[in-house]
């Protein structure tokens, strides 16, 4: 079976869809599977011309918006580029961005698109405060769930909490599949140490959706109770000099170090101790599932696809979003207790490596795609 494996952003991209599907690549092996990847580049501009027209709903009554023209501009580019640079065919296309499942269907009508639905752009606006709720653009982005479901062959999604979501805005949720992500656990791997002062360390883009406010606050408390501690904020974003000068302002910026965009962080994950994202949304979260990998304790917010990797108290611990004390508390009990850090470490491990293997994805993707087989 010839398989394509359309993402949007490429496969360099740090975190999320773009850096795991090119390690399935390896599993899917001749001569019975043929994968390749395909994805725009970032240069790509105001390239497409194609006239845009949806099946479901009229997309022109939200044109006014400047989020919405981008979203479209951006579609007629992945559209030009797919017809400038896809000369063959294949048997089976897998679309991990809206985008490119629409635009592999209008380019390939005959052949099998199957969607997965990662994430919710509309949520993430929303959370950095981009586009309010009920707005022409939320309105825009919630229809291209029901525009997916009508041309795509089968969608599916990354978790139970995330097809919740998408529940409203689909005719049939009871047809959406549940394919949670996979890592190949060989790039996550374990290190033994010890290190004095409890080492906290967060991996994301920083950018409000994520609640490292929420996080800072409760390092702030952290060090007014007198446990010592360093934070690592690994990313980078819009919001990196309001973080800074909150650290600052909390008196914490000793404490606190700023890394920016690293390609790797998997590779110096593993010697730290405690992984900490307050995030006040997640499909999925996989940067949990990375971080239980490398056998760190995990304390995360009761939403989306965190709480249903961790069970409080078994792989690691929730608190409610918005809410520094809570987040301080929890914080609190892994750091002044070394061995119960590791107990929760130890479990959040042995819960990935069953759950969350690359090995179990992959078997679950080949079972689907054979479906489509002709």
């Amino acid at each position: 079976m010839k398989l394509l494996q359309a993402l949007f952003f490429p496969p360099e991209q740090p975190g999320g869809v773009s850096s795991m599907i090119p390690y399935m690549q390896e599993r899917f092996n001749p001569p019975h599977w043929e994968m390749e990847l395909f994805s725009i580049p970032r240069r790509i501009r105001s390239k497409g011309k194609d006239p845009v027209e949806f099946h479901t709903f009229d997309w022109t009554v939200y044109e006014e918006s400047p989020i919405v023209q981008k979203y479209i501009q951006t579609y007629r580019d992945y559209l030009w580029w797919t017809k400038l640079r896809i000369q063959k065919r294949y048997d089976l296309i897998h679309a991990h961005h809206p985008i490119a499942g629409l635009a592999m269907k209008q380019v390939f009508p005959d052949t099998p698109v199957i969607q997965t639905v990662h994430s919710s752009y509309e949520r993430e606006l929303l959370l950095n405060g981009k586009i309010e709720e009920g707005g022409l653009e939320h309105q825009f982005l919630v229809s291209i769930y029901k525009e997916l479901e009508h041309r795509t062959d089968r969608m599916l999604t990354v978790s139970r909490s995330f097809l919740d979501y998408m529940a409203p805005y689909v005719n049939r949720p009871e047809d959406v599949g549940i394919i949670s992500n996979g890592f190949d656990e060989r790039r996550f791997k374990p290190v033994s140490h010890e290190n004095e002062v409890a080492q906290l360390v967060t991996v994301c883009r920083l950018v409000p959706a994520k609640g490292l406010d929420i996080l800072l606050r409760a390092c702030a408390e952290l060090k007014r109770k007198g446990h010592p501690y360093v934070l690592h904020i690994i990313g980078d974003g819009p919001i990196r000099p309001e973080l800074e000068a909150m650290a600052q302002e909390l008196g914490i910026y000793n404490e606190t170090i700023f890394y920016g965009y690293t390609l790797h962080p998997e590779e110096f994950m593993p010697f730290f101790d405690i992984f900490v994202l307050p995030s006040r949304a997640e499909a999925f979260g996989s940067v949990f599932a990375e971080a239980a990998l490398c056998c760190l304790a995990l304390v995360g917010t009761h939403v989306g696809g965190i709480a249903e990797q961790i069970e409080n108290g078994v792989g690691g611990l929730l608190v409610p979003p918005e809410d520094p004390q809570a987040l301080a508390d929890a914080l609190e009990k892994v750091i002044v207790d070394p061995s119960y850090r590791y107990a929760l470490a130890r479990m959040g491990w042995d819960k990935a490596k069953s759950q969350y293997s690359i090995a179990r994805s992959v078997h679950e993707l080949k079972k689907l795609y054979l479906q489509y087989s002709s």
